[in-house]
């Protein structure tokens, strides 16, 4: 965002976004439990948001590590469930259909993921030389990523190394398969003033 403070810290709609996302959590699952991984320097600002805010749903906060990696592997420490949802706090817009179809497909599959299809044309791109792509054979992929616990935690055992993209593509290494099923277009991630703006006037 170009700025000092944290994007999940920023206000929209008069709520750090981190904060409305907790809620969307906690209002689909009010018996969930549910960890923030946060780094070390920022617990005491946290704890001043929640304050200012009179928030009051309940979550538990684990120390963040050096890489994203780290903070996940932390957190599943902590977890208590035999199934774990991994989100972005800078989605505050994953629909209550989309966390009802992950939570079905966990059910009968061990990974599931919520993706969306593409709307623009694509091109591969290498250095001088491009070549159009079937936009249909493609999906965008979105958060939660949802497991059975044991078996993120056995892939969160593999060494850390700078090709993990995210927690599906962990679990694949594993050789197990990935379920994907339908997300929805407005669960984006906010990582620009643009998208900042569309998440705004989305929460309204």
């Amino acid at each position: 965002m170009g700025g000092d403070l944290p994007k999940q810290f920023i206000e929209v709609v008069g709520k750090p976004i981190l904060l409305h996302t907790i809620l969307l959590f906690h209002n689909y699952s009010p018996n969930a439990q549910i960890l923030v991984t946060l780094p070390e320097d920022w617990k005491e600002y946290w704890n001043q948001l929640l304050t200012k805010h009179n928030f009051s749903v309940p979550h538990t906060i684990i120390s963040g590590g050096e890489q994203r990696f780290h903070s996940i592997k932390n957190a599943l420490a902590a977890c208590k469930s035999p199934y774990v949802f991994v989100h972005d706090g800078v989605r505050p817009l994953v629909s209550a259909g989309t966390l009802r179809r992950c939570s079905e497909a966990l059910l009968s599959h061990k990974a599931v993921i919520p993706v969306v299809g593409m709307k623009e044309s694509i091109r591969w791109v290498e250095g001088s030389q491009s070549k159009s792509l079937n936009r249909s054979e493609y999906r965008v992929v979105q958060t939660p990523q949802c497991f059975e616990k044991e078996l993120l935690v056995q892939a969160y055992n593999q060494d850390f190394h700078e090709g993990i993209t995210d927690d599906a593509s962990l679990v694949e290494q594993l050789g197990e398969r990935i379920e994907c099923v339908e997300g929805n277009d407005e669960n984006i991630k906010i990582t620009t003033p643009t998208d900042l703006i569309m998440a705004e006037g989305l929460l309204k």
